[in-house]
C-alpha cells in the first residue's frame, strides 16, 4: 500500500488566463476525515477532477491509491466513493432499480451498511427518484457511496441546499455508521459549523495554493484574538492595519477593537502596549471564525505544520 492515500507534487493547472491550481503540493494519509475548506475558485474542485483522472494537469503529478491519476486501473476506480452536490440520479427509475445497478458493479457491496445509512433518510424503494427531496437524494447517494465499501470517499458540498434537518442526518449518518475496511474520507464544505464538527485534519487552499494542513487544534491554536482600547494605537500606526505583525481581521465590539493575528505570541500583547494600547486582553478564537479570518484576508502563505 501506498504511504498516502492521496499526494500531489507542484500539481498546477490553468485555463486560459485562469491559474486553478498552482504548484500544489499535498499530501493525504490513510484514514480519518480530511476537511478542504477554502473561498470560491480556490481549487477545490479542480483538484478533485485531477485526482480522479477527469481533467490532465498543466505540469505536476497527482496520484491516488497508489496509482497516478492520469492512468487509474479500473481495481482502483472501484475503490473511490463519490459524492457531490448535484446528487444526480435518473429520475425515471425507481429507488430500489438504482440501488440494483449500482450494486451490480460492486462485488463487495455491503447490504448492511446500505440499509443503516438509508435508514436515517426514511426514503421509500418503490418510490421513483424524481420524487425525492433534496435531501433524500444526498442521504441515498451516501448510503449507496458507503455500501460499495470505498477505500477513499470524496465529499464535494454534499451538503449544499439542504436544510437543517437533512444536514443533521446527512452527518450522523457519516459518523456513526461503521465500517470494516479503513476508510479515507475528504470532505469538502462551505460550512464551516460541519467542518468544525467532523474534521480531524484541515486544508485550506486559496487561489489554488495549500495554506494549511494540519488538526483543527492546531490551526486555532495558530490564531489569536485580542481585545484592546484602539484610540492611542490610530494615533501612532495613521490607523492602517498593515502595520499590525500577523493581521487577519479588526472590527469595534462595545467601543473596543478585536483584533485577530496569526502565528503571533504573548509578545503579541507587549506589541500593542508600545503602541500605546490600553485594557489589553486576548480570547479563544473557535475554528469557524479563524478560518473565516484567515480566508477573507488573502493570507495565503502556504504553511506546513
Amino acid at each position: 500500500m501506498s504511504e498516502f492515500c492521496v499526494s500531489t507534487k507542484s500539481l498546477t493547472k490553468q485555463f486560459g488566463n485562469k491559474l486553478a491550481l498552482n504548484d500544489l503540493t499535498l499530501d493525504i494519509p490513510h484514514g480519518g476525515i480530511h476537511a478542504i475548506v477554502g473561498s470560491n475558485g480556490a481549487g477545490k474542485s479542480t483538484l478533485f477532477r485531477l485526482l480522479l483522472g477527469v481533467e490532465t494537469p498543466t505540469s505536476g503529478i497527482c496520484t491516488l491509491l497508489g496509482e497516478r491519476s492520469d492512468n487509474i486501473s479500473a481495481n482502483v476506480r472501484g475503490k473511490v466513493g463519490y459524492v457531490n452536490e448535484e446528487h444526480t440520479l435518473p429520475g425515471w427509475m425507481k429507488v430500489a432499480a438504482v440501488k440494483e445497478l449500482q450494486q451490480s458493479f460492486y462485488p463487495d457491496w455491503n447490504h448492511d451498511i446500505y440499509n443503516k445509512v438509508i435508514a436515517y433518510f426514511d426514503v421509500d424503494p418503490k418510490q421513483k427518484v424524481s420524487v425525492l427531496s433534496r435531501g433524500e437524494r444526498a442521504g441515498f447517494n451516501l448510503s449507496m457511496a458507503l455500501a460499495q465499501r470505498p477505500s477513499l470517499l470524496i465529499l464535494d458540498e454534499p451538503t449544499l441546499g439542504l436544510d437543517v434537518v437533512a444536514r443533521q442526518s446527512f452527518l450522523e449518518a457519516l459518523m456513526f455508521t461503521e465500517t470494516e475496511e479503513e476508510m479515507t474520507t475528504i470532505y469538502c464544505s462551505h460550512q464551516m459549523e460541519e467542518v468544525e464538527r467532523i474534521a480531524e485534519q484541515l486544508i485550506i487552499m486559496e487561489k489554488g495554493r495549500l495554506i494549511n494542513n494540519s488538526t483543527p487544534d492546531d490551526f486555532c491554536a495558530r490564531v489569536s484574538c485580542w481585545v484592546a482600547d484602539w484610540d492611542a494605537i490610530k494615533s501612532k500606526l495613521g490607523n492602517k492595519d498593515v502595520g499590525i505583525p500577523g493581521f487577519l481581521s479588526r472590527r469595534e465590539i462595545d467601543g473596543q477593537q478585536h483584533i485577530l493575528v496569526v502565528d503571533q505570541g504573548d509578545d503579541f500583547g507587549d506589541f500593542l502596549h508600545g503602541q500605546g494600547a490600553k485594557d489589553i486582553a486576548q480570547l479563544p478564537v473557535n475554528l469557524e471564525r479563524a478560518i473565516n479570518a484567515f480566508l477573507t484576508t488573502n493570507h495565503n502563505k502556504p504553511v506546513a505544520l
